[in-house]
């Protein structure tokens, strides 16, 4: 069965997401649409990287603060706070990956999804 695409919320929420992403200079952003794909657990992943531990967290508190700012939505769960290697933000129908460098060449998230639709942003 196959998720139905139910109005833009997801969509949007993706949108203010990157734009969180490229206001603290994420590196290689994707959004992958999994909303077409028979075991999707959400509608969309968005994952970018980043050069330092520090990046990784402010990149979160962007990305949070954005949508926050936006929609008044929290993440239902966040992960990975403690050491910001990877760090998760889990807003249902969004989930937002946000690695150090060598972590997401290491995961490899993207190959995981690889028959999702892919759309590649660049940094602000």
């Amino acid at each position: 069965m196959v998720k139905k695409k139910i109005g833009n919320l997801s969509t949007y929420l993706s949108e203010i997401a990157v734009h969180g992403m490229q206001e603290k200079k994420g590196h290689d952003i994707v959004r992958l649409d999994l909303r077409d794909l028979n075991s999707s657990v959400s509608d969309y992943f968005i994952v970018c990287n980043a050069d330092s531990s520090t990046q990784v967290k402010a990149i979160a508190d962007s990305v949070e603060d954005e949508i926050y700012k936006s929609t008044q939505a929290t993440p239902w769960r966040k992960e990975g706070l403690e050491n910001a290697e990877w760090i998760i933000l889990d807003y249902f129908d969004v989930v937002i990956h946000i690695f150090r460098t060598e972590k997401r060449d290491f995961y490899g998230i993207e190959d995981l999804w690889g028959d999702a639709q892919t759309t590649t942003y660049q940094s602000a």
